[in-house]
């Protein structure tokens, strides 16, 4: 039985996890959040307090003893790091600054490659990442790139974050999604592109769940 894999792109607060998560549930695939893992490297590399500014240091903090690793409990992917469950930790936006700078170090992005491959070798899966289509999966069967204008995206987040009980201001967030877009689009390093094949899902102006019905129409119209 033939494998199928989707890979969903996009910027920083498109929804990318929670729209992947809900089309996965519905097609009876996995859903492999990418970025997770990143974050999972990042907390790691803030934790051993590393200047996030250089790559030496940020390897550094990649020894053979890292263990980082994705379960499913319960249906639902759970984020390891050492053992321990870090998947609400690294939501945070401290995290998320994190992410997006050690996942430009090419010696992170190889330690976690060979995972992301087998995951989707094995398993009939929704991806989503920066560069899901272009580097990890680019012959997958359907590849969509999900995205939102970045003051669609900066209110969603806000919004995710207050009802967390964080004390964080929409200046500051909008501030930080635009500054991780220009620093995902601009890494020498399998930057965030839209692939030539990927089909544009713009959500600016639509809801979450209207943005769900959408994807998953768009994945079932093209597998």
């Amino acid at each position: 039985m033939k494998i199928i894999n989707v890979a969903i792109d996009g910027p920083a607060g498109a929804g990318k996890s929670t729209i992947s998560r809900k089309a996965a549930a519905e097609l009876g695939y996995i859903y492999i959040d990418t970025g997770a893992l990143y974050r999972t490297v990042g907390l790691n590399a803030l934790r051993k307090g590393a200047d996030l500014q250089s790559d030496e240091a940020i390897i550094a903090t990649i020894t053979d003893d890292l263990k980082v690793e994705l379960k499913f409990i319960d249906g639902e992917q759970r984020m390891f790091l050492s053992d321990e469950d870090v998947s609400d930790k690294i939501r945070t936006p401290e995290a998320s600054m994190a992410a997006s700078r050690v996942s430009a170090v090419p010696k992170v992005r190889e330690f976690l490659f060979d995972l992301q491959k087998k995951l989707a070798r094995e398993n009939n899966c929704v991806m989503d990442g920066r560069d899901i289509g272009t580097v990890v999966l680019p012959d997958a069967d359907v590849k969509i790139f999900l995205t939102a204008s970045p003051e669609a995206r900066a209110e969603r987040r806000f919004k995710e974050l207050t009802e967390k009980g964080m004390d964080v201001k929409y200046e500051d967030v909008l501030a930080d999604m635009i500054k991780r877009d220009y620093d995902d689009s601009h890494r020498a390093i399998a930057p965030l592109k839209q692939a030539d094949d990927a089909i544009l899902c713009d959500t600016s102006n639509i809801g979450l769940e209207e943005s769900i019905a959408l994807i998953i129409k768009t994945i079932k119209d093209n597998i």
